[in-house]
């Protein structure tokens, strides 16, 4: 119990218990357990196969679950339609972004603003840049760019530009599928402070590869193995697991992890 003048423990807002997957006779999730807390910037990682991309399919209504259950701010998701999820404040990004790339920035984002808005609103025209879009353009480093065609930017532009997209949606939990595959070494480090940036007002959940990336900019990590979680922790406690070392990272017993 917790006594007078403790501090309140962290609300779980996703809570995954008991999850089951299974592809063709193959258990690509098998039993997972798995909880991110309000306000987190959350890290997945695994091997590939590991069930990091299933995980967050089943999250957002992509692909329907065997067995078990999934509960995002107390409200069970398993069964509901991916637009209802949406609505309920869980977005997503894919390994290759989606924007559309005949239309501007700005425009981008203010097509993904309308997404909340009633029809008799999205009949009228709308005039000037609304403060959801502008806080977007902000957060995105993307306010220099708001008048260029999202064809001609960068893939690193163009990732934060999807981000860009959800954040005018007023999601409360983002799922970034490799945010920074693909990108420059520079591209790289102003993702990372885009992410700590979001995480400073949303809960953050972010599949990655790259283990530089991981140690400079993650906070939790939780590894994946065989459709289960191996190991949870920092980035130093998961890369000292030895079970870890073997599965994940490739090193032989006795190795440095660097």
């Amino acid at each position: 119990m917790t006594g007078v003048g403790s501090p309140t423990p962290p609300a779980a807002l996703l809570e995954v218990r008991g999850l089951r997957v299974v592809f063709d006779g193959f258990a690509a999730i098998d039993g997972l357990d798995f909880t991110v807390e309000e306000g987190e910037l959350r890290f997945l990682i695994g091997p590939n196969g590991a069930g990091k991309t299933t995980l967050i399919d089943v999250v957002t209504g992509l692909t329907k679950p065997a067995a078990g259950s999934v509960r995002f701010g107390g409200r069970e998701l398993v069964g509901r339609r991916e637009h209802h999820i949406v609505r309920l404040g869980v977005g997503r990004t894919f390994q290759t972004a989606t924007v559309f790339e005949e239309l501007t920035v700005v425009e981008n984002l203010d097509l993904a603003d309308s997404f909340r808005l009633p029809l008799r609103s999205l009949l009228r025209r709308r005039r000037g840049v609304s403060d959801a879009v502008a806080s977007a353009l902000e957060a995105a480093d993307l306010t220099a760019l708001a008048d260029k065609p999202a064809g001609v930017l960068s893939h690193g532009q163009r990732q934060w530009l999807e981000i860009g997209m959800l954040l005018v949606q007023r999601p409360k939990l983002l799922l970034l599928d490799e945010p920074v595959a693909g990108m420059s070494r520079s591209e790289r480090e102003r993702t990372g402070e885009l992410l700590h940036r979001i995480a400073s007002t949303h809960t953050v959940v972010v599949v990655e590869h790259d283990m530089e990336f991981l140690r400079r900019y993650a906070r939790k990590v939780t590894v994946m193995h065989q459709g289960h979680v191996l190991r949870e922790g920092s980035v130093a406690e998961v890369q000292e697991d030895p079970r870890v070392r073997e599965v994940y990272l490739g090193r032989a017993k006795g190795k440095a992890v660097t």
